[in-house]
């Protein structure tokens, strides 16, 4: 009966027989892969769907891949990239959910460590996308206090315990690209060392162990974390500062 049942989902293109341990294979260009934005959408894209993404290098065996032919999805820095596929009815709905609202926004909200951005509108300028975050905010508060807390001033809670050295939760969300600083703090400076995120950063390495107690969450805490940040009043922050 199981198996009956795997293979009539996987023939309405809901996922993959039962039994089936195969993840779907996408085969990422250096230059993507380098940017980190295959790291960024793939466990997203997971987290919605529940079709595990194995990414690949270019020109390895794979159900599909970032190329500059295929169907466009999105442009940057200098080309567009499309995606090609074998058909899959799971790589189909990577596909669809590239072109779709949600999958336009997230990958607008990728930024590289480098400042590298990509664009879901395939059009010659870029088109800011006013990104809005379903997380529960409860929870993004309570993970914010937990995690975040021990550095940065969250709210009135924890006035007393954030360090001076860094920004509190409101001045970091009057800066114009907040969003972007929180949804890619793992890539930030000091964040690397002591951070981990299910599926999307990389283990550390045994040789350069977390100076601290490791910072650990998933991409569905952070989509709280970012709910909860949206709804803090910004600080005031002036003038830009004019630097000599």
């Amino acid at each position: 009966m199981r198996r009956f049942l795997g293979a009539f989902f996987c023939a309405l293109g809901l996922g993959p027989a039962v039994g089936h341990a195969e993840d779907l294979k996408l085969a990422v260009p250096g230059a993507l892969e380098a940017s980190g934005l295959a790291q960024y959408i793939v466990p997203r894209f997971s987290l919605k769907t529940s079709v595990r993404i194995e990414r690949v290098g270019e020109g390895q065996p794979s159900d599909m891949q970032f190329t500059d032919a295929g169907t466009a999805v999105f442009q940057g820095p200098s080309q567009r990239w499309g995606l090609e596929h074998n058909g899959d009815p799971r790589a189909v709905r990577f596909l669809e959910w590239l072109q779709s609202d949600v999958g336009k926004r997230t990958i607008e909200s990728f930024t590289a460590e480098d400042g590298t951005a990509y664009s879901a509108e395939l059009t010659a300028a870029r088109v800011e996308v006013d990104v809005s975050f379903d997380g529960d905010i409860s929870k993004g508060e309570t993970l914010s206090l937990a995690l975040c807390g021990r550095c940065h001033v969250i709210n009135e809670s924890n006035r007393m315990n954030g360090m001076g050295s860094t920004p509190s939760f409101r001045v970091l969300r009057g800066f114009g690209d907040w969003d972007r600083r929180f949804a890619n703090f793992h890539l930030l400076n000091p964040h690397p060392s002591f951070t981990q995120i299910e599926g999307v950063t990389d283990p550390f390495d045994p040789s350069l162990p977390s100076p601290i107690v490791p910072v650990e969450l998933t991409v569905d805490d952070l989509q709280a974390i970012l709910a909860y940040v949206s709804g803090v009043t910004p600080a005031d922050l002036g003038a830009p500062l004019q630097l000599q």
